[in-house]
């Protein structure tokens, strides 16, 4: 028999937990396992902290920063940055994103951002979420999205310039 807590977290995740997965492999990159294991994780430790989950005064902002936050802890495991799990063993080495199969060049920029990154463009462009949200989500300053999502996307648009571009050779138009 469920109490009152259990029944609500209950009702929490079977209404929220598409969307958490939704937000996690966005944040990942499209890496569906890590973002499973990162809706767990969160709802695990949502779980633990239910009350305090439930007296916050932005309860969207909470889940979305226990979300990056279990995503920073994920990437500063040292095991992880050694095993790099992929479908199938590639037979050559890819060199840039435009090697990767099936030319998902964005897919590929995205998970060259290092995570805060990825994180404020997800929230910003891929959510519509403004900066203060996103900030808060964050749990930074306004101007650190600010900045942040700035290099993040010069990093992507070099990433996704199209090779042979007189831009990357330095000519003007």
């Amino acid at each position: 028999m469920m109490n009152e807590r259990d029944e609500q977290f209950h009702d929490f995740v079977l209404a929220r937990r598409a969307g958490l997965v939704r937000t996690a492999t966005l944040l990942t990159a499209g890496d569906a396992h890590l973002a499973e294991d990162l809706v767990q994780g969160t709802l695990t430790k949502l779980y633990v902290g239910w009350p305090a989950f439930r007296r916050a005064d932005n309860p969207e902002g909470y889940v979305r920063r226990a979300l990056v936050n279990a995503l920073t802890d994920e990437r500063r495991r040292l095991w992880r940055r050694r095993e790099r799990p992929v479908a199938e063993i590639p037979d050559q080495v890819h060199r840039g994103p435009d090697d990767v199969p099936g030319g998902d060049r964005l897919r590929q920029a995205l998970k060259e951002l290092p995570p805060r990154m990825r994180a404020a463009v997800v929230f910003r462009y891929f959510y519509d979420l403004g900066v203060a949200e996103t900030a808060d989500a964050l749990n930074c300053s306004e101007g650190t999205v600010k900045s942040q999502t700035a290099r993040a996307l010069d990093r992507l648009r070099t990433a996704l310039e199209p090779r042979g571009s007189f831009l990357r050779q330095g000519v003007n138009r």
